[in-house]
C-alpha cells in the first residue's frame, strides 16, 4: 500500500505525464507536494519505484515510466502505517513501578526507507513496568523493514518508546524527518548535523541538518512473539 504522500506524488507524475507526455521536474513535484527540499521527492521516488509503480529510465531527463496505479478496489491507495509528530495528543501510559499493564501501539514505524507519519492507535500490547522508565511516558510500535536486524530489531517486532524529544548520539530512536516521515534508526549527532543509521549494511546512512529531524523518542524495550 502507499501513503498519502507517496499516492499524491503518483497521482501528480500521472496527470502530467497524459497531459505533457513528460514527466515533471523534480522542483515541480516539490512545489506540487509543499514539501521543504527535494531530498524527500528523491526518498519517494525511490519507494514508488521499489513498490513497481514508476520506473526510471536510465540516461533521459525528466524519464519517469508509469508502470501501474492503485488498485482499483482500494481507491485511495492508503494506508496508515506509522505514527504522528505530535504524540502528546494520543494515549500514553505512564510507567508504574512494577507489574504489566496495556500499552497503545501507535501504529507501524519503518526499520528500512522512512515511511510517512500519520496518527492511529491500532492496538493494545502487554509491556512488563519493569522495562518503562518511572515516570516516563510510553507508547509501542510495531516494527516494519529489516534494516534495524543487526542491532536485534526484526521485521514485526513490537518496540517500546519512551517519549523524549531529544537523545544522545548512540541511542535508537524514532525519529521524524523533515515533518514527512517517521523512522527507527541509530541516532549520530555530527556537529549541526543529524545522521540516522541502520544497523543492516543494505541500508545507507543518511545525514540531515539537524532542524530537518525530530525525535519523538527512545527504544527502551522489544518485544517479539514467536
Amino acid at each position: 500500500m502507499l501513503t498519502r504522500k507517496q499516492l499524491d506524488l503518483l497521482n501528480f507524475i500521472h496527470s502530467r505525464v497524459q497531459v505533457d507526455g513528460v514527466s515533471p521536474s523534480f522542483d515541480e513535484m516539490k512545489e506540487a507536494l509543499d514539501l521543504r527540499s527535494k531530498s524527500g521527492i528523491h526518498r519517494l521516488i525511490t519507494a514508488l519505484e521499489e513498490r513497481g509503480f514508476i520506473r526510471r529510465l536510465a540516461h533521459r531527463a525528466r524519464a519517469i515510466e508509469i508502470v501501474r496505479m492503485p488498485d482499483t478496489n482500494d481507491p485511495s491507495g492508503f494506508r496508515p502505517v506509522a505514527i504522528d509528530g505530535g504524540l502528546s495528543q494520543q494515549p500514553q501510559v505512564e510507567a508504574p513501578s512494577a507489574g504489566a499493564f496495556d500499552l497503545p501501539v501507535m501504529g507501524r514505524i519503518a526499520a528500512g526507507v522512512p515511511i510517512e507519519a500519520i496518527q492511529q492507535v491500532s492496538a493494545t500490547v502487554a509491556v512488563p513496568g519493569a522495562m518503562m522508565a518511572r515516570g516516563g511516558r510510553h507508547y509501542a510500535l510495531e516494527v516494519k523493514g529489516d534494516s534495524m536486524r543487526d542491532a536485534g530489531i526484526n521485521d514485526g517486532d513490537i518496540v517500546v518508546i519512551q517519549e523524549q524529544d531529544d537523545a544522545d548520539s548512540g541511542d535508537i530512536v524514532v525519529a521524524l524527518v523533515e515533518d514527512q516521515e517517521a523512522t527507527l534508526k541509530r541516532l549520530r549527532k555530527r556537529g549541526s548535523a543529524i545522521a540516522l543509521e541502520a544497523a543492516n549494511p543494505a541500508y545507507e546512512t543518511r545525514v540531515y541538518h539537524s532542524d530537518q529531524v525530530k525525535v519523538q523518542g527512545k527504544l527502551v524495550g522489544l518485544i517479539r512473539t514467536y
